[in-house]
């Protein structure tokens, strides 16, 4: 090709880009067109509310981030708090007769699929059981529930949804121990307490509920027991409190037959004072170590 005709063919694209640019921008007047339609839907940013954690002068506990929850999702996702949660823990142990009251939010918009009468309290109920887990005194925690309309979702997803209060405990009766053991399946021990003086046990919204689960179990799965296991506290000495905790589990089958669970399929054991849930050297982990471990196996 000569150097002549190279020319006109540089000439001519030259020409195309310029007639094109032209045509688009100047005639149409779509140079400065937003890329984004103009029919989009905007996408509203929801802002991360930090979570504080405080107790007057004596614990400030701040996370730039908070807790997660699927909408309508009782399982909470600890990853930006766990740091804070783990802090909390120290805290409450080092200050036994704190009571933290740990609150669910929930908004009139979600499904509650869970076994607890609000998502609020499932919600709650999923963050004092991570506590029990670590160790905590479950006496020392109470669940409450809060209808939150104000509530915003991103789009599908919860930020926040838990807040936390502090207060001083009352001294523990058997009572209080008794309605704490909440009911998490015939898998998960489930402790029975008793009134000072008395051989039946307290009954409960939750270990009646167990004792219902457990009969229709035991009736469709005649090689499965239901192990009953008695314990005490540290006063007097191992033989003895063997003997009582023995007395008690014995005590408890025999309630549980007359309720209409087979008694072959009902096991009993003494551990007396060698496994206690909490220490003995307070007058409330005493009355907590004072049950009948009931279990399905």
């Amino acid at each position: 090709m000569s150097k002549n005709s190279t020319f006109w063919w540089i000439a001519l694209a030259v020409w195309m880009a310029g007639a094109t640019w032209w045509h688009v921008c100047k005639i149409k007047q779509l140079c400065d067109a937003s890329l984004v339609p103009a029919d989009a839907p905007s996408v509203e940013a929801v802002e991360i509310v930090p979570l504080r954690i405080t107790d007057g002068a004596g614990l400030s506990l701040v996370s730039p981030g908070n807790f997660g929850f699927a909408k309508s999702g009782a399982a909470a996702n600890l990853t930006a708090v766990k740091k804070e949660l783990d802090s909390l823990a120290a805290y409450l142990r080092a200050n036994p007769k704190k009571k933290l009251t740990i609150t669910g939010y929930y908004h009139s918009s979600e499904v509650n699929d869970s076994k607890w009468s609000d998502l609020g309290i499932a919600r709650a109920e999923g963050i004092r059981q991570y506590y029990v887990d670590m160790g905590l005194p479950a006496a020392s925690l109470v669940t409450a529930s809060e209808l939150q309309e104000t509530i915003r979702f991103s789009p599908d997803s919860l930020n926040g949804g838990i807040g936390f209060a502090f207060g001083t405990q009352e001294p523990t009766t058997e009572d209080a121990l008794a309605g704490a053991q909440k009911y998490q399946g015939l898998f998960k021990p489930l402790d029975l307490y008793f009134n000072t003086g008395s051989t039946d046990y307290i009954h409960t919204a939750d270990n009646q509920k167990f004792v219902e689960e457990a009969q229709k179990y035991l009736a469709a799965n005649k090689d499965k027991k239901l192990l009953l296991t008695g314990h005490t506290d540290n006063t007097g000495n191992q033989a003895g409190n063997v003997q009582l905790s023995r007395k008690r589990a014995d005590e408890v089958k025999r309630q549980l037959v007359s309720a209409g669970l087979p008694e072959d399929q009902l096991v009993t054991a003494a551990k007396g004072q060698a496994s206690p849930k909490e220490s003995n050297s307070t007058a409330e982990g005493r009355a907590a170590n004072r049950r009948v471990e009931i279990i399905v196996q």
